[in-house]
Order: structure tokens, then sequence, then C-alpha cells
């Protein structure tokens, strides 16, 4: 037997590069082959040198894949490449039915399984979600109890039809953040759908344009290099490229700080270039998560002509979160609730208010705390059905009926003649707002966190403290 075997300084170097990195060992032995013309040969028959570590690379790459099975299956269902099993699209079916639900609610989610089932695609609405739900599994603080389980949404139906901005309103905690994740695809719904408008099998988010609460920029890049880069992500080709980045630009009056990085730049101007990159290339949904925090009144005002503009009488459709009752009823057309994970009324704004806020707001501000129980049995005498909402030191507020406070001359009439007698600082009788008809509908959520994160014996001092 016959071997002829490369130098020797050559062996110890490929032992250790084989022992480190099988791969890298595997392209140098190769390198070595075609150096050398044969590693060594046995009676006139070619042995590669490199079968050694080839079955070694084998073997490395079985072990990373179990450990990454065993350890890391959320990176696993993320990896495009090497997924081990390939992704779900199967729809599950929500476990529990709806109880109790508005009418206005029970409509919208007739609308969306129409919706679901049309064949006419054109006609479909921007974005349909349909009875999503979503469970997480929240760790308890002692090691023996048992893991409970979150319910961040139940049963949330809605669709976004062209041309329309829709609000999703809701105190933190009430599935907003939610909602948009599954919506964008971050997480996966425990059950239910989500269609976007242009979508497909190979793409089930469609064409999305997404504005998140948190400036997802780069600090040393400038606001046309931003622009740029997501036009040719989205595919623009460069003459249309040029001509949409300029009207943008001029829209949101961002000139002067086109050339400037965005570390640069205030947290108002960083917002409007989000809003700029979310709606870059028309897409077919857009979903807007708060997009005017942190921005001065001035600039508000300019991202809410913006946004109206952007979707007036177009083919797209926008799905809004906001804190800002009057950025909802500014910018958008319709108004989604949610309340504890539940959709709890949706509809145009004066829908709302008048289906939700029928009686009429009476707050009345005292200068001498001692009039308070006075004034609070003439209030009843004078309008019998009045029913006292918040009391907060020297502010009392009460809900009457519009039985009771019509013809309103004759309401102000009285409301005068109370001021006067227990010398009251300030008076107001109004219709419900927006935010009176929120605040209203939110109660049963904070219900429920009082209850889950407040001990009792706190709960008992507190009750003790209001009045009856």
């Amino acid at each position: 037997m016959k071997i002829i075997l490369v130098g020797r300084s050559e062996n110890i170097l490929l032992f250790f590069i084989n022992f480190i990195t099988p791969h890298t060992a595997l392209v140098g032995c190769m390198i070595l082959s075609f150096h050398h013309g044969r590693l060594f040969s046995i009676d006139g028959e070619l042995v590669l040198l490199f079968l050694i570590p080839f079955l070694q690379l084998i073997v490395v790459i079985f072990i990373l894949r179990c450990l990454e099975w065993k350890f890391g299956k959320i990176s696993m269902r993320k990896d495009p490449f090497f997924r081990i099993s390939p992704r779900s699209s199967d729809v599950h079916q929500n476990p529990e039915e709806p109880e109790e639900e508005d009418e206005d609610v029970e409509m919208e989610r007739v609308r969306t399984v129409n919706a679901l089932n049309s064949t006419n695609f054109d006609e479909r609405p921007a974005i349909i979600a349909s009875c999503l739900r979503k469970e997480y599994t929240v760790k308890r603080k002692h090691c023996f109890s048992k893991k409970k389980k979150k319910i961040a949404t139940r049963n949330v139906s809605f669709c976004v039809r062209k041309g329309e901005v829709l609000g999703l309103l809701g105190h933190n905690g009430a599935g907003k953040s939610t909602s948009i994740k599954v919506i964008t695809g971050d997480t996966k719904p425990t059950a239910g759908q989500v269609l976007l408008k242009g979508s497909s099998e190979g793409d089930p988010l469609g064409f999305l344009g997404y504005c998140p609460q948190e400036n997802a920029l780069w600090p040393n890049l400038t606001v046309r290099e931003h622009l740029d880069v997501f036009a040719a992500v989205k595919g623009l080709r460069k003459a249309d490229a040029t001509v949409t980045i300029t009207r943008l630009v001029e829209a949101l009056k961002l000139q002067e700080e086109e050339k400037r990085p965005v570390k640069a730049l205030s947290e108002g101007m960083k917002r409007k270039l989000c809003f700029a990159l979310s709606i870059l290339g028309n897409p077919s949904a857009v979903l807007l998560d708060e997009p005017t925090t942190g921005m001065d009144p001035s600039g508000q005002q300019q991202m809410w002509q913006a946004i109206r503009a952007s979707f007036k009488n177009t083919k797209r459709g926008a799905l809004l979160t906001t804190h800002y009752m009057a950025e909802a009823e500014a910018v958008c057309d319709r108004v989604a609730i949610m309340v504890s994970g539940r959709l709890r009324c949706i509809g145009s704004i004066q829908h709302l208010k008048s289906r939700f806020g029928k009686d009429y707001l009476l707050e009345m501000k005292v200068k001498t705390l001692a009039h308070v129980e006075p004034l609070h049995s003439e209030i009843l005498r004078l309008f019998p059905q009045a029913a006292r909402q918040e009391r907060y030191s020297s502010l009392m507020v009460y809900k009457l009926p519009v039985e009771d406070v019509r013809p309103l001359s004759q309401a102000f009439f009285k409301l005068e003649i109370v001021k006067q007698s227990f010398d009251l600082e300030e008076y107001s009788l109004s219709q419900s707002t927006l935010e009176q008809v929120f605040l209203e509908l939110s109660k049963e959520q904070e219900l429920e966190d009082f209850d889950e994160e407040v001990d009792l014996s706190v709960r008992w001092k507190l009750l003790q403290q209001e009045e009856p």
C-alpha cells in the first residue's frame, strides 16, 4: 500500500481546523486536494481526505438541529430557510360563542363573515379580522401553583373598508396592541383569521404598511435616505419613487429636515417620517399605532390632515389606535371601542354619541366644601332622576336624563338660581362627548383590573372613603 501524505505542518493545521470548524476543514481539504493533485492513493484508487470532515459536518448539523428543536422552537418557526416544520395556515375555530353582544358588534361580525366568503375580491374590505382570539400563559408567583391563561382578545371581528380610517380605542390592556400584532403577523392568533386586501396563499399578509408605536428608524441615516431605502424595498421604480417622495416631503413639511440624520430630529419629525414610510408605495392596508405620540398641537394638526388626505376616496384603508379622543374625532370615519379583550361597540362617532350618550352631563364646582351635601339634595329636588357620577373634592358630576333637562332654557334658569344660592364657582351642562362615552364603556375593565390587583383590605379602606 502506497500512501502519499501532505506536509507535516499542513497536517497539524488541518487537524485544528477540522476540530474547531468542520465546514471550514471541508473547504480546506478540497483546496489542498486541488493543490497537490491527490492526497493519498491505495492501489491506484483515489481516496478523498475530506471524507472525515464531511461526516463530522453532518453530525454537527444534526446535533445543532436537535438542540434548536428542543430549546429554540420560537426561533425555528421564524427561520425562513431551515424550518423543520412548515408554518401552519390552518384557521382554528373559536372555542366560545359570543355572548351578550351589542347589536352593532353583531352586525359587524356578520359583515365580516360575508366578506370572507365573498368571491368578488375587488369588493372585499382592505382589512378583515374575523373572530380573533389570543391566549397567553401567565406564570404564577408561587412555584407550585398552576399556570394561568390570560385571554387578550375574545371573538374580535371587524372590517376596514376601502377609503376608511377605523379607530380602535381602549384602555391599556384592552387588547388593542394584541390585535395589531396579530394583523401584522408578529404573533399567531389562538383562533380566528386575518385577511388583507391583495393577499394570497403565498403572501398571507398582502401589501401592508405599518407605523409602529416605537420609531423603527436608523439613527445615522437621513430622512431622504430612509425614504429611498423603503422605496427600493417596496419595488418602486426610480422615477416614480422620486415623484412620490417629493410629494410626501412637501405634504408633511419635511423639506428642511430632508438631509438631516434621524438622531438629530425631534420626536414629532420622527413620527412624521414613520408615517411617510408606512404609506410609501401605496399599500392596500395601513396600521397606524398611535401615530401622533410626542407631537405638538401644530404637528398633530398637520398629521391629521395628511392621514385624511391619504385615505379619503382611495382603495386602501387604515386601522388607527389612539388615546386622544380629539384625534379619533378628527381622523376616523368609524370608531371601535375595546373593553377587556372584547369589542364593546362600533360605529360612527355621532352614532355612538346618540346611542350611548343620550344623557346630559352636569358639572359643578363649589367654593365651599360644606355646601356639597345641601347642593346634592337641591339637585335631586330640581332633577329627580339625576345620578351622581363622580366627585373630586370640590367638583361634582351628575348625569341627567333628557326629559329632566328639556326645555334647556328652563334647566339653565334653575341652574342660575342654584349658582347664586350655593355660591358655585362655575357649572356646565352639555351633551356627552366621545371621551365620556369611552370612559362610561370602559368602567367594567377598570373594575376588573381593580379586583385583580388591589388587596381586599385596601379596597375596603377606599370604599369607606366614598360617598354613599
